[in-house]
């Protein structure tokens, strides 16, 4: 698969750009072109066609991170190929220490200069890859890890009308439940390591400012889904190789829930900020995205 290198003009560092951009994405497999100052990459399938609308996966990556590292970590290009959907990994701005971030909550992570608009921009982005491509607009979602599934949260409060679902990684929603209007249902997966030193299970704060627990970013995003509080246990999970049998248990949240979305909480039991993902990781949340889609519109 072809990989190419492009560096784009935009009209702002929050905004992704102009339809000029579509020429020079990949139309099969892997590309990185430069929009709105920042990189992203973007791989298309062997399979894809543009008479069938393909589902659109973008994955946020943590604090001090990149998208190629983030990718090395989750490896989601062989699920895009066994699936057939569209996946992009864009990086976040560099601030004033010289790390890569997204502004996503008050609590994580722009801690200094610049303060960009990331969920102006990453809406931006979709809607420049819709234009580049066949993308079934009911089937958008997006996965982070970190700072990247803080960012996930935010953009499904800000841009529920695009986003189908999203998987957040040892991350948390808003504290403060009035920052966050959803103005549709969003499945959310979030994945939480009981032993995170980083993003503590029980909740805490970044530099005086406070995040939720695991279990108040779920409760959250159940009342936001209007679902009921009863969920159901579901088989373990053996998701990482550092922890021995099947360590994470699944709890989902799907009575009740508008518009047919669900709330699943996935506890890596032992887990710290960064586990070890192991081969079944990448199937088994690629399953969950996939089999949601928003109502017909």
């Amino acid at each position: 698969m072809a990989a190419v290198m492009v560096t784009l003009a935009c009209n702002s560092a929050d905004s992704p750009g102009p339809a000029s951009v579509a020429s020079a994405l990949p139309a099969l497999g892997t590309g990185t072109v430069e929009i709105g100052g920042r990189q992203v990459t973007v791989h298309v399938p062997a399979s894809y066609a543009p008479a069938r609308p393909a589902p659109l996966v973008m994955a946020l990556h943590g604090y001090t991170s990149d998208a190629k590292e983030l990718e090395t970590y989750l490896r989601l290009t062989p699920e895009s190929e066994r699936h057939g959907f569209i996946y992009a990994y864009p990086d976040g701005s560099v601030d004033d220490r010289g790390e890569r971030f997204w502004n996503a909550t008050d609590a994580c992570c722009a801690f200094s200069s610049p303060q960009p608009d990331d969920s102006r921009y990453l809406s931006g982005l979709i809607s420049t890859i819709q234009d580049s491509y066949r993308i079934d607009r009911a089937r958008i979602y997006l996965i982070g890890h970190s700072n990247g599934a803080f960012m996930t949260f935010r953009m499904a409060c800000d841009h529920a009308d695009q986003i189908a679902a999203i998987v957040a990684i040892n991350g948390a929603t808003w504290n403060d439940t009035t920052q966050c209007h959803p103005s549709e249902p969003v499945s959310v997966l979030a994945i939480h390591g009981s032993a995170d030193e980083t993003i503590t299970f029980t909740g805490g704060d970044i530099d005086g400012v406070a995040y939720p627990s695991a279990a108040t970013t779920v409760a959250h995003w159940l009342r936001y889904n209007q679902c009921t509080e009863t969920g159901r246990d579901a088989p373990q999970l053996d998701l990482v190789t550092d922890l021995p049998g099947a360590e994470t248990t699944v709890r989902t949240y799907a009575q009740g829930c508008a518009g047919g979305s669900a709330v699943q909480a996935w506890t890596i039991n032992g887990g710290l900020h960064v586990p070890q993902l192991g081969p079944a990781f990448a199937p088994a949340v690629t399953d969950f995205l996939l089999a949601k889609a928003k109502s017909a519109r």
